[in-house]
């Protein structure tokens, strides 16, 4: 039976700081990514169709503080590790995509292997 791969693996030549501000990016990143879906699958039809607005309350709430930690935490983190220069735009970009953090965590994370800062 294949055997899931792990959100994260820490490279073995960052430093402790820079594989934990990486680590903090792929949570803060899936959190925020997560609480985009759900705003846009559960929420506003819930809001729109079913006339229930307090879920866009709680979850747009909740989306706009993990949104906001996750572009303090791009910062850091690329300050901290040294991510490439197209890094950030794209990082803030995926923000405001669905799904765009998980690919952009897929895509920085590819980056880094292919320039040995990652294994």
């Amino acid at each position: 039976m294949p055997q899931a791969q792990p959100i994260f693996e820490p490279a073995s030549n960052l430093t402790t700081e820079q594989n934990t501000a990486l680590k903090t990016l792929t949570i803060i990143g899936y959190l925020e990514g997560t609480s985009f879906l759900l705003l846009l699958c559960i929420a506003m039809p819930l809001k729109y169709i079913m006339d229930i607005p307090e879920a866009v309350k709680y979850i747009g709430m909740a989306h706009g503080g993990l949104f906001i930690a996750y572009i303090v935490v791009l910062m850091g983190t690329a300050v901290k590790i040294k991510m490439p220069i197209w890094a950030i735009p794209a990082g803030v970009l995926g923000s405001f995509l669905p799904f765009g953090p998980f690919i952009f965590d897929h895509w920085l994370k590819k980056s880094l292997k292919k320039s040995k800062k990652v294994i």
